[in-house]
Parts: structure tokens; C-alpha cells; sequence
């Protein structure tokens, strides 16, 4: 009897012993809340593997949030973040090429007057490298004019033209047709030259008239570049963003030949292109910093050999640059 009356309390003791640390370990298991496609709300410690795709929350045993997991991303998403990291990248550069030019510029001329001597000493140098080319023209031409007279003479005197003289005439047509194209070259080198200085005098006047100062106004400026570069467009606050976007989704109806596919206040996207000719644009909204937004452009082409060639042409550069104007064109109409 006595054995049984302690062996009972001690068994009680073991039970209640065991209920606690159930309870414990329930405590410390992890807990769940998602919501599925339908709207409804789920909690439980595990999530079965056809929910996962679903945002959820780690819950502590208080029932506060201590962990989110986001929503999982389709395979369009994810190449979508692909192609706009790469236009991040793509972005980066010009940005950082138009900073460097301007670095340049500002350290190596005082003024304008010194670019504009800078510019005339170039268009010398080059005007004097064309002139020995058109001398080198006459001098050939007047060659050529003597060795066409030789055969001549031989004709008229019922002679056989020489092999030699029939070579030299040859060869001295080929050394004027080089020159001519030596010439070509130093007359488009010119014009290039000649508008590129005027660019950055243009750009110097521009840095240094302004009451900014130049290293900010130059970072500013070359973003913006950059966004004519690529296809973007940089909203100045939240309600022209707005805007920007209405137009945006536009602008990708008026080019794109593909159906829609998403259509988010982050994501406008058009189906993936079908045919060799199809053109499939999106559009995705950006955190840029300082509390402003961006809106990349992305075109997408078929993965085929005109596919790719039409995505690397001029008409998909000629819509990628228009974006910008097309969307400040709109806004400007509004006010």
C-alpha cells in the first residue's frame, strides 16, 4: 500500500512534469499566418509545399511578427530583375563616364576663350594634314595626265602599249583614289572634332554659369544622360510620378505588338514576344534615393537571329530614347 501511495504522487509528478515541457516545445515551435490567392487567412506551425509561393509571417508565441518571407517570384519576375539590374549597371557607367568627362573638362580649361584657342589650334593641325593630302592628289593626277599621254602616243603611232606604262597607270589611279579617301577621312574628322568641342563648350558654360555647384550639377545632368540613354525617366516628386506613370503605360500600348501580361502600380509588362518582328516593352518603377522614383523602360525581342538584330537596331534605340520626351511632352501638356 505504501509503496503504491508514493508511487502515485511521483507518477502525477512525471505527467505533469511531461504536459510542461509539451507545452514549452509547443510554444517554441514556430508559427505561421499567409494569406492564399482566395483571400483567405491560414495559421499553422508548418506550411504545406503548394502555399509556400504565398508572402507569410513568423509569428512569436505573442503573436508578433518576427520574420517576413516575400512572396516568391515567378520566373517573368526574375528575369525581369535580371534585365533591370543590368540596366542599373548600364545606367552606372554613363553616369560615371559623363562625371569623368566633366572632371576633365573643368581641370583643363580656365574659360571658354581657352577652349575656343584649344579648338582652332585642332582645326589647324587638321586642316594642315588635309592640305598635304590635296597636294599629294595634284601631285598623282598630273602623273596620271603624263602616263595617259605616253599611251596615247603609242596608239597614234599603231604601238602596242607597253605592260609597264598599263601597270603604272593602274597603280597611280589606286594611289588617287586612297588619297580621295584619305581626304574624305580628314574632312569628316574635322567635322567631328569641330562639333565635339562645341558640345563641351556648351556643357562648360553649362557647369560653370550655373549657381549649383559643378561637381553636383554634374552628377545630376549625367543622370539624366543617362536616362535618355537607356529609357528612363526621372520623376521629380510622387504626384508627377503618378502621372508619369499613366503615360508610361501609354507609351508601352503605342509600341509594344504583344497582349498584356501584368499591369501593377510597380509593374506594367507586355507578353513575351512571338514572332521575329514583335517588339514587347514593360515598364517597372524604381527607388532611386532622396525620395525619388524612376521608370525603366525595358524592350524585349525573340530570342532568334532577326529577333536579336532588331533589338540592337535603330528603331528599338529610336523608341528607347523617345521614352523620356514622350513622357515630359505629356506632363508639360497637363499643366
Amino acid at each position: 500500500m505504501l509503496n503504491l501511495r508514493v508511487a502515485k504522487p511521483i507518477t502525477l509528478l512525471v505527467a505533469f512534469l511531461l504536459l510542461e515541457v509539451g507545452a514549452q516545445d509547443l510554444y517554441a515551435k514556430k508559427m505561421y499566418r499567409w494569406v492564399d490567392d482566395n483571400g483567405r487567412v491560414f495559421f499553422s506551425d508548418q506550411v504545406p509545399q503548394d502555399q509556400i509561393q504565398h508572402k507569410r509571417e513568423e509569428l512569436n508565441e505573442s503573436a508578433r511578427v518576427v520574420d517576413v518571407v516575400e512572396e516568391a517570384k515567378t520566373q517573368e519576375q526574375v528575369e525581369l530583375e535580371k534585365r533591370l539590374e543590368k540596366l542599373r549597371r548600364e545606367q552606372e557607367k554613363i553616369i560615371a563616364k559623363q562625371k569623368s568627362h566633366d572632371k576633365v573638362l573643368l581641370s583643363t580649361f580656365r574659360n571658354v576663350e581657352d577652349m575656343k584657342l584649344a579648338l582652332r589650334g585642332k582645326m589647324s593641325a587638321l586642316d594642315a594634314q588635309r592640305k598635304v593630302a590635296e597636294g599629294n592628289q595634284v601631285r598623282l593626277e598630273l602623273q596620271l595626265d603624263q602616263q595617259q599621254k605616253q599611251a596615247a602616243s603609242y596608239e597614234r603611232n599603231g604601238q602596242k602599249v607597253p605592260q609597264k606604262l598599263l601597270d603604272e597607270i593602274a597603280a597611280t589611279k589606286e594611289q588617287i583614289d586612297t588619297v580621295k579617301i584619305e581626304i574624305a577621312r580628314h574632312l569628316q574628322k574635322r567635322k567631328a572634332v569641330k562639333k565635339e568641342f562645341e558640345t563641351d563648350i556648351e556643357r562648360f558654360i553649362f557647369l560653370t554659369q550655373s549657381k549649383t555647384e559643378p561637381s553636383r550639377l554634374s552628377g545630376k545632368s549625367a543622370e539624366y544622360k543617362a536616362a535618355n540613354e537607356l529609357g528612363l525617366f526621372v520623376c521629380e516628386n510622387q504626384r508627377q510620378c503618378d502621372k508619369a506613370w499613366d503615360l508610361a503605360r501609354s507609351f508601352v500600348a503605342k509600341y509594344s505588338t504583344t497582349p498584356v501580361d501584368i499591369d501593377t502600380d510597380k509593374l506594367i509588362m507586355r507578353a513575351p514576344p512571338k514572332d521575329d518582328n514583335d517588339l514587347s516593352l514593360s515598364v517597372s518603377k524604381m527607388e532611386l534615393g532622396e525620395r525619388r522614383q524612376q521608370i525603366f523602360l525595358d524592350i524585349r525581342c525573340r530570342k532568334s537571329t532577326i529577333g536579336v538584330e532588331l533589338c540592337a537596331g535603330p528603331k528599338v534605340k529610336r523608341i528607347r530614347h523617345s521614352f523620356s520626351k514622350y513622357i515630359e511632352s505629356g506632363l508639360s501638356s497637363e499643366q
